[in-house]
């Protein structure tokens, strides 16, 4: 971390410009709902006039929001961290008219171990987040999704507008912020509160907090371990789940150096998992991925990198095998979510952007 905070280094930015404007809509089929249940109950006192939900994906497991900072593999300045939009004008694959689409790359069903080494020995070498005591990690990201949307009798494929996802937590994952346009009102909700029960939130794998991540093992085989036994029962299976697990981390958490090469580690460890030669982000930029089909969906799940720094960039979720979603509307090539991320950084209080 740049030791003083007032200096911080970033890589160039160029912002891409005003973004679609924001609608309300049913939420997707796909992974995007794991962004959402738990905050449910405050989003409904929030938009009394949300329009009504699709179905819930019986394939995910149990949503629950994670502490939004991302881990970025091989980045050389963690105080702050920008990353550079791609083209602006196609900031996404896409078909013509309003469903994401994608072109399937090539897959390499030997090439993962390899490349994941190449990844995690990136990820060994980057400095260790650090932050002043009362600081809040920041996540800037850009997100969208595709899902069916059925009015009456009618059901059409359509894709949410591309939207900045900003959100603070607290280390110790117990205070936070969210501002997501679709999602929450201009001024954001908390993420402070008690869960279902009425308890106190305690960190685990599926919601850790930058704090719980400092416990967990840093051999790959041990980190694995636990990651199959405490996800035992989610999801289409264990190593499918591992894969979802290991992702979830990546995207929604900042390990440290040490942690990430561990993650990338025991990826490579779980069966299915393989290489992907084009990816695209949902800022546009390309890159090669890391990735795994689930059998019983369809879809497979993709982790982008730079293909020169493998710096992590993102993830997202593309059907590739059969239809799925009401009457098949979703087809192979259909990005079922998609997840870039632009800034993360430590920041002295809640609202504040560095």
């Amino acid at each position: 971390m740049n030791p003083d905070p007032d200096k911080t280094r970033t890589a160039n930015r160029h912002e891409t410009g005003g973004l679609p404007a924001n609608e309300e809509h049913d939420l997707p089929q796909g992974r995007h709902q794991f962004h959402k249940e738990r905050l449910m109950s405050q989003i409904h006192d929030d938009r009394s006039a949300a329009a009504a939900r699709t179905p819930r994906n019986p394939f995910l497991r149990k949503a629950i929001l994670l502490p939004a900072a991302t881990v970025l593999a091989g980045a050389l300045a963690v105080g702050v961290l920008v990353l550079t939009p791609g083209d602006a004008q196609h900031p996404l694959d896409r078909a013509t008219g309003p469903v994401l689409t994608t072109t399937l790359g090539a897959v390499d069903a030997k090439g993962a171990p390899l490349l994941l080494d190449r990844i995690s020995l990136a990820a060994a070498g980057a400095e260790a987040p650090n932050a002043r005591a009362g600081q809040y990690i920041y996540i800037e990201t850009r997100a969208a999704n595709t899902h069916v949307k059925t009015i009456g009798d009618k059901s059409t494929l359509v894709s949410d507008p591309l939207h900045t996802r900003r959100s603070w937590r607290s280390p110790d994952g117990l205070k936070g912020w969210l501002i997501e346009p679709g999602n929450t009102g201009p001024e954001g909700i908390t993420l402070e509160g008690r869960d279902e029960q009425g308890n106190v939130p305690t960190p685990h794998l599926g919601a850790p907090s930058h704090d719980y991540l400092a416990t967990l093992p840093t051999d790959p085989d041990a980190l694995l371990r636990k990651i199959y036994e405490e996800t035992e029962g989610q999801g289409n299976g264990k190593d499918q789940q591992a894969f979802t697990t290991i992702g979830d981390l990546l995207v929604e958490s900042w390990p440290t150096p040490k942690l990430t090469a561990a993650l990338y580690r025991a990826a490579a460890k779980i069966p299915g998992v393989v290489t992907v030669d084009s990816a695209t982000d949902a800022a546009g930029r390309k890159g090669v991925a890391v990735a795994r089909l689930d059998e019983t969906s369809g879809q497979r799940t993709e982790w982008i990198f730079d293909s020169r720094t493998f710096t992590f960039l993102g993830e997202r979720t593309v059907q590739v095998k059969g239809d799925a979603g009401e009457g098949g509307l979703i087809k192979p090539g259909t990005v079922v979510f998609t997840h870039a991320v632009m800034v993360r950084a430590f920041v002295d209080d809640i609202k504040v952007v560095p």
